[in-house]
């Protein structure tokens, strides 16, 4: 029995790979995640002003008129609103965030009925996880390699993982915040479920040159609320932001619980469990407290690398 996705759907995704939805976030949850973030980047400009580090805001200036002030000025905005730990170092005061907006987010009933639908009841929320907040590129430095910010590369989900997870049965979901259009940036995939390609450290991490044919991409834009779900293999970028607006959206991972997450040194939490409803995580404070414990263990170690590619592979020369 399925909840939320209709049997044609759900074939779609098996053949494909990929599908969009529409309307999966309530217009309540789209409206409690923009404000939150609006009192956050409040929270941070006043201390960043205080420090002497931007300008006074524009008068009646909104919440991407202030990014876009703070990126001229050369301020790191994206890790204090990432909801996830760096790839790179770590330190005992790496700034993130997690708020009760974007736990309500990631648990919404019908996020999970649609996730339940493709891989099953017992769903954990994988710690692979960001929020994407995408200038207009015209505006972005030319030695921005920041892929959460500008346009990404052709990847596969799994691929930018560890091995321990390519056995995971597991779901990426970009949820769209703000309608993404071909425009402003959105999604393009190929769609199929190939096998896993090489990958090479270079602007991004990304697949090596000619394993695919990019001529095959499908854009996929999607209205605020709606969802481009795809296979961890789905090779996928997305288009650079040629519209004088932000994007944004917020990519995330479940799978199968029990299942290695390919980002063992990241929390992760059960977000539903039918055999064993009490297994279930109901509290985002807990769940921001799992975050500051593992940044607490991991700073100051040695780097883990978040996946396995390295640039003397062949498949990079």
């Amino acid at each position: 029995m399925t909840l939320f996705l209709s049997p044609d759907q759900i074939e779609e995704f098996s053949t494909t790979g990929v599908l969009v939805v529409d309307d999966v976030l309530p217009a309540a949850t789209l409206a409690a995640v923009r404000a939150e973030y609006a009192g956050l980047l409040d929270r941070l400009y006043a201390g960043w002003q205080a420090e002497g580090r931007v300008p006074p805001a524009a008068a009646g200036a909104d919440f991407f008129e202030k990014l876009l002030t703070a990126y001229a000025a050369g301020v790191d905005w994206f890790q204090p609103m990432d909801i996830s730990l760096p790839g790179g170092e770590i330190a005992a005061d790496t700034p993130f965030h997690f708020g009760p907006a974007v736990f309500d987010m990631l648990t919404a009933p019908r996020l999970l009925d649609l996730v339940e639908d493709l891989i099953g009841p017992e769903i954990t929320a994988n710690p692979i996880q960001h929020v994407r907040l995408k200038p207009p590129s015209r505006t972005l430095r030319a030695t921005e390699t920041t892929a959460h910010i500008m346009a990404t590369d052709w990847h596969q989900d799994r691929a930018v993982a560890h091995e321990a997870g390519d056995r995971t049965t597991m779901v990426t979901v970009w949820l769209a915040i703000t309608d993404a259009s071909e425009d402003n940036g959105c999604l393009q995939v190929i769609p199929g479920k190939p096998r896993m390609y090489p990958h090479c450290p270079r602007r991004q991490t990304s697949i090596a040159e000619g394993c695919i044919d990019p001529a095959l991409a499908r854009p996929l834009p999607v209205k605020a609320g709606g969802a481009v779900i795809f296979h961890p293999l789905t090779p996928h970028a997305s288009l650079d932001n040629v519209s004088d607006r932000f994007r944004c959206s917020f990519d995330i991972r479940y799978n199968v619980t029990g299942q290695p997450t390919g980002r063992a040194h990241f929390p992760d939490f059960v977000a539903r469990s039918r055999a064993a409803p009490g297994a279930e995580f109901r509290d985002w404070q807990a769940w921001r407290d799992m975050w500051r414990a593992a940044r607490a263990r991991l700073s100051g170690q040695p780097h883990i690398p978040i996946h396995r590619w390295t640039g003397d592979s062949p498949a990079c020369a």
